[in-house]
């Protein structure tokens, strides 16, 4: 059962509203990044904060989110910060089921529903894949490596018929068990600094290709 703040406050609103409310206002020629999705995504500034001083990245991940959640708070956490790309990753937390069950195309559905979100606002989006994952250890024996891997070639299929830019993350850490390297996560499903550094590079060439066209 969710306890009474999740009950007010389901998709977490509140988590960034002052960091949010206190952001410079863009000047002219300025371009705003922001990265939304879960843990992934939040860990990346505790666990790797030099990635974004000194850059236009703005950090809205919130560890354990499903995709439902986080289109609650895209507006808010997203649009109303006047970003130029937004960089989604969100979905594992879904296949796990930390908001109830949920099917593949339910979980497109609702990406879908944000990428739409963005063009209207006329933020370019960049969907990345999930990353691979043997086993979730909240969720043991839920066999999520053959769920994952199918529904990144969903997502890819709806971004290239929508000339979306898709991220492939998985290829460059997947194991022999379609599951994360070793070396790049200490619980199987959460990249560590080292597996971060093997992102840094793949997203920033993903930002810099969209920037130098626009």
């Amino acid at each position: 059962m969710p306890n009474k703040l999740q009950m007010q406050d389901w998709s977490y609103l509140k988590k960034y509203k002052k960091e949010n409310a206190n952001l410079p206002i863009l000047e002219s020629g300025q371009k705003r990044i922001v990265f939304m999705g879960d843990s992934i995504t939040e860990f990346w500034s505790a666990l790797c904060p030099e990635f974004f001083v000194g850059k236009p990245y703005i950090n809205r991940g919130i560890s354990g989110q499903t995709t439902p959640q986080i289109l609650i708070r895209f507006r808010a956490d997203v649009i109303d910060l006047q970003p130029s790309i937004v960089v989604l990753l969100a979905g594992a937390n879904d296949i796990a089921g930390n908001t109830g069950p949920s099917t593949l195309e339910m979980i497109l559905n609702n990406i879908i529903s944000m990428a739409e979100l963005a063009k209207a606002n006329n933020i370019k989006m960049i969907l990345c894949s999930l990353l691979p994952a043997y086993d979730f250890p909240w969720k043991t024996g839920s066999f999520p490596a053959e769920k994952i891997e199918t529904f990144n070639t969903m997502l890819k299929k709806y971004a290239d018929e929508n000339e979306i830019l898709y991220l492939d993350y998985y290829s460059a850490m997947v194991d022999e068990r379609k599951g994360l390297k070793a070396a790049y996560a200490d619980d199987g499903v959460h990249p560590n600094k080292a597996g971060y550094e093997v992102m840094a590079p793949i997203v920033e060439k993903a930002i810099n290709e969209i920037l130098s066209n626009q």
